[in-house]
């Protein structure tokens, strides 16, 4: 038929808000371990912002597109523009004292 695949529910508690519960529903083939599905639903929580932030800095969202090649079209420049800042964050970040490097003349 297919792989063996087991389910599992994992439920993730704010560190913050002890109140405050997460569920996540996975599905996955029986090589996986435990381990290794909690630390892709904690990876999918830091993921989420990244996603949030495209959307309101470069237009993610603002799509009206009836094809996949102009969707694709769209998506990939708005992650390149999304990924630019934070590259040269990255470089910033790296640099003693922080600085962003000089433009090249």
């Amino acid at each position: 038929m297919g792989t063996p695949r087991w389910g599992a529910l994992l439920a993730r508690r704010s560190r913050s808000d002890p109140d405050d519960l997460a569920y996540d529903l996975a599905l996955a083939p029986t090589e996986v371990t435990l381990q290794g599905l909690a630390t892709v639903a904690a990876t999918r929580s830091t993921a989420e912002p990244c996603f949030e932030e495209a959307k309101g800095e470069t237009g993610l969202d603002q799509d009206q597109v009836r094809h996949w090649p102009s969707r694709h079209r769209h998506l990939t420049l708005s992650m390149l523009a999304c990924a630019w800042p934070a590259a040269i964050r990255s470089q910033a970040e790296a640099q003693p004292g922080g600085v962003l490097p000089a433009w090249p003349a």
